[in-house]
């Protein structure tokens, strides 16, 4: 099974189970462009494989996740969202962490850390293989993007 096939059944995975949103595919590819009014989670890995996985939440996506993850009405961007994307990154870096080596013991996970903005970019500057896997919920679309060097 491709890495990409198990990032969809990880995610989807983490958001039925912890989450309990369910979240459809859209597309796979390996480019998007300006990130707007979003937040992004990210986790590093190192050891046998490196690289870094991201997933990318647009404000209103962010919030809808974090009132269903919190169980209470999140109704602006606060810790409780950079949290609470952090904890998926953190949950999506475990599993793929699993598929990447075996049982997960030659790669390390970082601490997950966020980043929001009005507009920004998020590239990696080394030659690395990029899968990035868009999904969509009732409140918009985001994207769980793994880039692992070559």
């Amino acid at each position: 099974m491709e890495i990409q096939d198990k990032m969809i059944d990880a995610t989807k995975e983490i958001f039925s189970t912890m989450i309990m949103m369910e979240i459809n595919l859209e597309e796979i590819t390996d480019v998007h462009g300006p990130l707007t009014d979003t937040i992004t989670a990210m986790i590093g890995l190192a050891g046998k494989r490196k690289g870094v996985l991201a997933v990318h939440f647009p404000y209103p996506v962010a919030l809808a996740i974090t009132s269903s993850f919190l169980m209470m009405d999140v109704e602006e961007m606060n810790d409780d969202v950079h949290d609470a994307m952090g904890e998926i990154a953190n949950m999506l870096g475990g599993n793929i962490k699993t598929i990447l080596s075996e049982n997960g013991r030659d790669i390390d996970l970082s601490m997950p850390s966020t980043i929001a903005g009005s507009e920004y970019s998020f590239q990696s500057d080394k030659d690395v293989e990029k899968v990035i896997i868009s999904f969509s919920t009732e409140k918009g679309s985001f994207m769980v993007e793994m880039d692992l060097e070559k």
